[in-house]
């Protein structure tokens, strides 16, 4: 069976005090069944790098430039991330792509950077609130599936992380009907890409106000193969019931399969 895994986004937030949060999860967590990853700022990554080396937390970053090298001034790349001890990287999130007009193409390019470095990518989809009424998420999903995940991307080196962008840090949660529909439809879609096999073996996370009272429920619908989280994963006291409850999760799925 292919392993959990729980994903912290800190988006622009910490600074060295921080990482005493860093050395609490480290502590509690210096194995696990599922795989655990923190996305600090960049100004932090060598550092938390460290920090876990000997626990079960490893260190991912929040975006990379498409090229390994040149004139792009306060951008970072991929080979400086996994030079500092990432290993893995958040792109197409909506904030990226939003805030920073980031086009589907573009997010293909910094996964397939990510992938040359070695790194593993999460790439990011997600619909809009006016999307979702208008009941065009399936085809917003599809389009940005296609367009943001490169054709040599593998199940080793690409996580899929469904966030809608309305239950981004509002507090709000698509229903399990809803998180089902769209993960069941990605599924599908990387089954009629890449083949079925391979589909299966595919991470998809959801994202969006994931928090210690709604992570079991969440990692109980099916395709749902972990989450990605942000504000909940800012203090180890929020974000160790998540991770626990994926744990607990993934133990009962290993107990159905046997």
């Amino acid at each position: 069976m292919k392993r959990r895994l729980v994903a912290g986004n800190w988006k622009m937030n910490g600074t060295n005090a921080s990482m005493t949060e860093l050395q609490q999860l480290a502590a509690a967590y210096p194995s696990a069944s599922t795989d655990i990853l923190i996305c600090p700022p960049a100004t932090l990554i060598a550092r938390a790098a460290d920090l876990t080396a000997d626990s079960a937390i490893r260190i991912g970053a929040q975006d990379c430039h498409p090229a390994p090298s040149g004139a792009h001034t306060g951008d970072i790349s991929a080979p400086m991330l996994a030079d500092a001890g990432a290993t893995a990287v958040i792109v197409g999130h909506s904030e990226r792509r939003e805030n920073h007009d980031e086009s589907s193409a573009l997010v293909a390019g910094k996964a397939s950077a990510a992938h040359a470095s070695g790194l593993t990518a999460l790439i990011c989809l997600g619909e809009s609130l006016a999307e979702r009424e208008a009941a065009r998420t399936l085809d917003i999903i599809a389009d940005q599936l296609a367009a943001s995940v490169p054709d040599t991307a593998t199940d080793a080196d690409t996580v899929i992380a469904y966030e809608p962008i309305w239950a981004i840090g509002t507090g709000l949660t698509p229903s399990p009907a809803q998180i089902a529909e769209v993960h069941d439809f990605i599924r599908a879609r990387l089954g009629g890409r890449f083949g079925p096999d391979a589909a299966g073996s595919f991470r998809l996370l959801y994202g969006g106000s994931v928090n210690p009272s709604n992570a079991a429920a969440i990692f109980a619908i099916p395709n749902v193969d972990g989450a990605l989280v942000g504000g909940a994963s800012l203090k180890a006291s929020d974000f160790s019931p998540i991770i626990n409850a994926l744990e607990d999760a993934a133990k009962a799925a290993a107990s159905s399969s046997t």
